[in-house]
């Protein structure tokens, strides 16, 4: 009973950062919810896999995160993230948005646990609620390190869901690797796109 207590605080704790990732233009928030978000998403993970192999996973989140934080922290302030301009802006229709996305995922959860017996409802909830936030937060900003972000949370979901049903070390390994591979894209990508002038002009 305690397990399911915690499990369901750890869902709890992934929708308010997945919302805070969403609606937050402080990237310094941001980093420090993604961190968060991969806590919670180790505490479901170590549900169906050894404690070992849980503790990579919340490592490599970790290392992916420093990674971003250190390269965001210096470059110079860029100011708002950049967004489509077709898309509403305001903090109230990102909340909305949040709120469809919860629907969902309490419309599918019991569906997805009857069709693949054996998963728990914590961990169904808490993998579509990533996925749903990451889609979502990718289809609203074009900024590189929101769109890091995104790409980060639709992954950590994958990951929780695919942690319970398949427990292979070589898959847990190749997973690890492509977060890897999302921070150090994600690095490149932000000094890539600090133009020389901006840089003067900081100095200056």
């Amino acid at each position: 009973m305690a397990i399911e207590i915690v499990s369901w605080i750890a869902v709890g704790i992934m929708l308010a950062t997945s919302t805070v990732l969403l609606i937050s233009r402080d990237w310094r928030m941001s980093i420090g919810a993604l961190a968060v978000q991969y806590v919670a998403a180790f505490w479901l993970v170590t549900r169906h896999l050894p404690f070992v192999m849980g503790s990579a996973k919340l490592i490599t989140g970790w290392m992916v995160v420093a990674a971003l934080g250190m390269t965001r922290l210096g470059l110079p302030s860029a100011g708002d993230e950049k967004e489509s301009a077709f898309l509403p802006r305001g903090r109230w229709f990102r909340v909305t948005l949040m709120f469809v996305v919860v629907f969902v995922t309490a419309g599918a959860t019991p569906r997805i646990e009857s069709a693949i017996p054996g998963l728990s409802w914590q961990v169904i909830a808490g993998s579509l609620l990533l996925i749903g936030a990451g889609v979502a937060h990718l289809g609203m900003t074009s900024d590189t390190l929101n769109v890091i972000f995104g790409l980060l949370t639709v992954l950590t979901g994958f990951e929780i869901l695919y942690a319970a049903i398949e427990s292979s070390i070589l898959v847990t390994g190749l997973l690890a690797v492509t977060n890897l591979g999302l921070g150090i894209a994600g690095s490149y990508l932000l000094i890539a796109g600090t133009s020389p002038v901006e840089e003067i002009e900081d100095e200056a």
